[in-house]
């Protein structure tokens, strides 16, 4: 059997999608694939979405280095909330596990200049031996904006950074910093 027979079904509806028989075949799968084509709901985003808020917040506590993870990404997702556990997310910067670490700090620099208690332990985590994690707590200082000054000198030598992602937040952060 050839490409050109095969048949494609729209996921979780079974119902034909397109057959691939030709360069516009191709370009019609595209468009399912992007736009959907009317079977099943998607799916949720992630695993957590539809949580309350308290129960994000719960989960920063759990024993589980993932669910802690978990519960600080949800929290990204609602800025007020974060802002509310702004306690509990600073003392996950210096969590053991670097998921936690990388999400906390997403979730701080969601909260933007409210969360200037933050800013000395997100500099901490500036010198984190993994990059995401940098990378993350210069986009969080870059989000706070000017309560985040202090954070300058730290930005700048992150600009020499091994990874080129982390230079370039660190560029990005200071920029928002000094802009305002």
């Amino acid at each position: 059997m050839s490409i050109d027979d095969e048949l494609w079904t729209c996921r979780g509806s079974g119902k034909p999608a397109v057959r691939l028989a030709s360069f516009r075949s191709v370009i019609g799968l595209l468009l399912v694939c992007f736009c959907g084509c009317g079977g099943a709901a998607d799916p949720p985003r992630f695993a957590d979405e539809g949580k309350s808020p308290e129960e994000l917040v719960a989960m920063l506590k759990n024993p589980d280095p993932a669910t802690r993870a978990r519960g600080a990404f949800g929290l990204a997702r609602h800025p007020g909330s974060a802002k509310s556990a702004m306690t509990e997310l600073i003392s996950l910067v210096s969590d053991p596990s670097p998921p936690v670490r990388q999400n906390s700090a997403l979730a701080l620099g969601v909260i933007g200049a409210d969360a200037e208690a933050a800013v000395p332990a997100l500099i901490g985590l500036l010198q984190d031996e993994q990059w995401p994690v940098r990378r993350q707590a210069a986009l969080a200082l870059g989000q706070i904006g000017p309560a985040a000054k202090s954070a300058l000198p730290a930005l700048a030598r992150l600009e020499s950074d091994r990874s080129k992602l982390v230079q370039k937040a660190a560029r990005e952060a200071r920029q928002q910093i000094d802009r305002h």
